[in-house]
């Protein structure tokens, strides 16, 4: 499937989309995309509002700067409220093996909340569980990430870096 994009990037669903996502067991998930604004959509709306149901959301075009837009989505995380409310530091503690990784993982951790990117933890470890729970194969690791302890635990690479001596400063830069 492939779904079309605004300039933004912002998807945006057909109808057959759509179709394709309630024939694939994923229903629920119709309310929450930005559908094209067709006369099919229209009468599903139509029928909602006589029947008291939820709508499906028209894509409105937008006159917001790529800068406007980056602050917009990155208040909005698109991930279950139970992960917004993880504390990583609890979460990570736990597949910690000695106090080394203890101390490598609570440094990285303080510079992600100086850099205010905690939430991208947060939606990292969603992100990992939702791969996990739907079997999809990712990488070893790359680039730069491989140098952060804290995304090893997570689970976005398997590449220890405390083991290989990597300075996580080579991916915070």
């Amino acid at each position: 499937m492939l779904i079309k994009t605004d300039d933004l990037g912002t998807p945006v669903f057909s109808t057959q989309d759509l179709v394709n996502m309630i024939y694939s067991g994923h229903s629920s998930k119709v309310y929450d995309v930005q559908c094209e604004d067709t006369a099919d959509i229209h009468r599903f709306n139509a029928a909602a509002k006589d029947s008291y149901t939820q709508g499906l959301q028209i894509h409105q075009s937008s006159d917001l700067t790529m800068k406007e837009f980056d602050n917009a989505c990155q208040s909005n995380w698109f991930m279950p409220d139970r992960y917004l409310e993880i504390n990583v530091y609890d979460y990570l503690n736990p597949f910690c093996k000695n106090q080394d990784e203890i101390d490598r993982m609570t440094q990285e951790l303080e510079e992600y909340q100086e850099r205010d990117m905690i939430n991208i933890l947060r939606y990292m470890i969603f992100l990992v569980d939702f791969m996990r729970e739907n079997n999809t194969v990712w990488g070893v690791g790359r680039g730069s990430s491989v140098a952060s302890f804290v995304l090893f635990l997570i689970g976005v690479h398997r590449i220890n870096s405390i083991q290989y001596g990597l300075d996580f400063h080579e991916f915070m830069r």
